[in-house]
């Protein structure tokens, strides 16, 4: 019966396979060597397989014990996760750390901080959400995340503590190959030219700009729902819009993406965009959200510092 096996015998087992050979392995368990041969017998009896060929200088595994191995050792990793999670529930550490990103925040960032997070905590699962403007505020009030980033003031409600990490410069931009690009050298655009072109705006995915826009000028739009699509359709030559400086950096310096000749959007078509670490005010973080947060402050404190030399 397979019931007698136990996570030692397993563990021996795919120590010996990872060691070469059964004196290797008993000195990676800190045991005797007949002890490790004694706990392999047994599995194979267990199991009614041979799973070391011992007949040369060193045990080679069988066919069976190839083909066993890798069950072993997902059965392992298993029991290893389990008493990770038991640890973490031990401690009051949250099964799951929910989370939803404003789109203009570098996710590069986001993920720096959550592997931050994930070397003190291995245990919890990350759920990550990606919206545009009221987004991030409406997922927390309706209580689907637990914590959010959100850009821009335009969303504050009392219910959400708002805490300020960094700015994100953003770019009005448009193709290389679009009319307004070819504008006379030193032409100074002003919102009758940006008007008679199309600009390419974010939709909320929210209930809470209903009856607003933000940044929007000309009465010619076409509002998407990503800000992958923004970028794809501004570098595709449809129209103008504002882009962050994270995700059009390259495009500008190789050539794709200008920056639009105007004042009227900002010095050298430029304006910063603050962004907060946001969460419900009756929501206490447990452990891992606190470790994600300071984690986010230090790399978004590093990022401010290094755009400003």
């Amino acid at each position: 019966m397979l019931d007698a096996l136990t996570l030692d015998q397993m563990r021996v087992f795919v120590t010996v396979a990872e060691s070469g050979s059964f004196r290797a392995g008993a000195g990676r368990l800190s045991r005797v060597q007949s002890a490790v041969s004694h706990a392999i017998a047994n599995l194979e009896t267990e199991l009614g397989v041979l799973i070391f060929d011992r007949s040369g200088h060193r045990p080679t595994l069988t066919p069976a014990g190839q083909a066993l191995l890798a069950n072993a050792r997902d059965i392992l990793m298993r029991v290893d996760a389990m008493r990770a999670r038991a640890k973490g529930l031990g401690e009051g550490v949250e099964l799951e750390l929910s989370l939803i990103v404003d789109t203009l925040v570098p996710i590069a960032s986001v993920g720096a901080a959550l592997n931050a997070m994930r070397t003190l905590y291995p245990s919890v699962a990350i759920r990550v959400s990606v919206e545009p403007l009221g987004g991030p505020i409406s997922g927390l009030m309706e209580r689907r995340y637990m914590l959010g980033i959100a850009a821009g003031d335009g969303f504050r409600d009392p219910r959400i503590v708002l805490e300020a990490l960094s700015s994100v410069p953003l770019i009005a931009v448009v193709s290389a190959q679009h009319p307004l690009a070819r504008h006379a050298e030193g032409e100074v655009l002003d919102v009758s030219d940006l008007a008679d072109h199309i600009q390419v705006v974010l939709s909320d995915p929210s209930r809470l700009s209903e009856g607003r826009d933000f940044g929007v000028i000309s009465p010619q739009t076409c509002r998407v729902t990503g800000q992958d699509t923004k970028h794809a359709l501004i570098l595709a030559g449809l129209g103008w819009g504002r882009l962050p400086l994270w995700q059009v950096q390259r495009d500008i310096a190789e050539g794709r993406l200008v920056r639009l000749a105007t004042t009227a959007l900002g010095r050298n078509s430029e304006v910063a965009m603050e962004t907060y670490l946001a969460r419900r005010v009756d929501e206490p973080l447990g452990p891992a959200a606190r470790a994600f947060t300071e984690a986010l402050k230090r790399i978004s404190a590093t990022e401010f510092d290094n755009r400003s030399r």
